[in-house]
């Protein structure tokens, strides 16, 4: 199998590395800037040891891959797009919220977007060096299963859990309604899982956050399982938190609109309030205003 993978920061580096190391050619693309330096090895520190992948760097795409994987930021789309010039089998996207999916089949077509999500700790510690934290959990449509099935197959012997999912909107809301509220909530208070879980108005603004999510994404389509979601918190490490925290300490620019805004206008089509989303939405926007000050 060939694989492009559009976004070569931790999520994009994760795959393409558990990709290549399972024998499939993998292709990252990365900037212009970013090209004559790029390593031609990749490598992937996982707490079940470390492997490593052959990968060639290209700044545009332009021939055909069996499966395109895009792993950008949510604002990084429109531009990461304009450096895939080639049509793929099939595109498999991994960004974080629900817009994004429309953007794509609007361009792809309908059928070739297999939607997915992934939940994992990782980063990128430099140009095709990454580092995982978490056990990784990826999600696909089950309109993929035909094209994915080996490919999945393989991952799972890496250690991914995996799975196909025949409810789209199920499978994204179920991943943006873990990941919404507590992105919010740990850019608003800047503590990680632990210290939130810790403090009883922190813990309250939590469990209002999911189940504002809950309901905008129930009245979308999905079915959601609320104590799934508890367990994810009530397993997860302590000291987790989000990448939109860790921009925001960062100085980086926030993923806010991908993330929170699919909630947001859920809310105003179908007539729910969400008010504790709305007031962590604007702690942070106090925040970076501060920052920038």
């Amino acid at each position: 199998m060939k694989h492009a993978i559009l976004g070569a920061g931790a999520i994009g580096g994760l795959v393409g590395t558990a990709l290549g190391s399972l024998g499939d050619e993998i292709t990252m693309i990365v900037r212009p800037e970013k090209l004559s330096g790029y390593p031609r090895t990749l490598t992937l520190e996982r707490p079940a040891g470390m492997i490593t992948a052959s990968a060639k760097a290209v700044a545009r795409l332009t021939d055909p891959a069996d499966v395109l994987w895009i792993a950008t930021k949510t604002y990084q789309l429109e531009g990461g797009l304009g450096m895939v010039a080639a049509m793929p089998r099939v595109v498999v996207p991994l960004l974080n919220g629900i817009d994004h999916v429309a953007v794509l089949r609007s361009r792809f077509g309908h059928d070739r977007v297999v939607p997915a999500t992934i939940a994992v700790e990782a980063e990128r510690v430099e140009a095709g060096r990454f580092m995982q934290r978490s056990p990784v959990r990826l999600a696909i449509a089950a309109s993929g299963e035909a094209m994915l099935k080996a490919t999945v197959a393989g991952l799972q012997d890496l250690g991914f859990v995996c799975q196909f999912v025949a409810n789209e909107q199920t499978l994204l809301w179920s991943k943006l309604c873990f990941l919404g509220p507590f992105a919010l909530v740990t850019s608003a208070s800047g503590k990680n899982l632990g210290e939130i879980l810790a403090d009883p108005e922190w813990k309250a603004e939590l469990d209002s956050a999911l189940a504002e999510a809950r309901t905008v994404a129930e009245a979308s389509g999905a079915e959601i399982d609320a104590t799934k979601l508890q367990a994810i918190f009530a397993t997860a490490p302590a000291t987790m938190s989000s990448s939109m925290a860790k921009d925001l300490v960062a100085g980086r620019r926030l993923e806010l609109d991908g993330i929170a805004g699919p909630i947001i206008r859920g809310s105003a089509l179908f007539g729910i309030p969400v008010p504790t989303t709305v007031s962590l939405i604007a702690t942070i926007e106090s925040r970076v205003s501060a920052r920038q000050a």
